[in-house]
């Protein structure tokens, strides 16, 4: 009984961080994973920088991005922040 009265708060505190810190953590990245390989030319994006623009051509690890004033940065993939708006894939 006395072991149980041990581990027992050491267990719930295991517990409790795995729900509030290491699972959250994990759906963040594969939300992140699974935005940064579903880009496609034209889609509207915004950089961990700061950087608005648009996608102009994507490689296996790099991509292209096409700014305001006309100029293409080459950026890693993993720079890729957030998808402002997709582009129009209509057929």
């Amino acid at each position: 009984m006395e072991m149980l009265a041990t581990i027992g708060p050491l267990l719930l505190m295991f517990v409790l961080f795995y729900f509030l810190l290491i699972r959250p953590q994990q759906k963040r990245q594969k939300a992140v994973a699974t935005m940064q390989s579903e880009l496609q030319k034209g889609d509207k994006i915004v950089t961990i920088g700061g950087l608005h623009g648009f996608v102009d051509a994507i490689d296996e690890s790099t991509i292209v991005i096409k700014c305001g004033d006309g100029s293409r940065l080459t950026y890693d993939r993993a720079a890729i922040r957030d998808v402002l708006e997709k582009a129009n894939t209509t057929v």
